[in-house]
C-alpha cells in the first residue's frame, strides 16, 4: 500500500476531502519521522513500535570479492509487531492464543 492508497482509504472511509486527507496523512507521517530521528520510539497501541537502534561499527566482507571493509556505525529503524497484529496477520481471534496456550500448559501440566 502507498501513501496515496492510504489518502484514497481516509477520503473513502472519513470523508475528508483528498486534500485534508492527504495533508492529514503527511503531518502523521512528519511526527513520526521527527519522533524517531530524535531517537524516540513511536508506540502505536494495538499495531506495534518503532524503534531506532543504534549498531556498532563492525568488520564485514564483500561478497563478490571476499575483501574484509569496515562497516561504520549507524542508527536503524526496526519494527515488532503487536500481538493485536500479530493475530491478524495469522487469522486467530483477539485472545485465542493465549487461551490455547493456556489451556494446553494446563493439560500438559495435568497429564504429567
Amino acid at each position: 500500500m502507498t501513501k496515496a492508497e492510504i489518502v484514497e482509504q481516509i477520503y473513502e472511509r472519513v470523508g475528508f476531502s483528498k486534500k485534508e486527507a492527504a495533508e492529514l496523512v503527511e503531518k502523521v507521517f512528519d511526527i513520526m519521522k521527527e519522533t524517531l530521528a530524535e531517537g524516540e520510539k513511536v508506540k502505536i497501541s494495538g499495531f506495534g513500535n518503532f524503534v531506532v537502534r543504534e549498531k556498532n561499527a563492525r568488520k564485514g566482507r564483500n561478497p563478490q570479492t571476499g575483501q574484509e571493509i569496515l562497516l561504520e556505525a549507524r542508527r536503524v529503524l526496526t519494527f515488532k509487531p503487536s500481538l493485536v497484529l500479530k493475530n491478524i496477520l495469522n487469522g486467530e481471534v483477539e485472545g485465542s492464543a493465549a487461551d490455547a496456550t493456556n489451556s494446553d500448559d494446563a493439560e500438559g501440566t495435568s497429564a504429567s
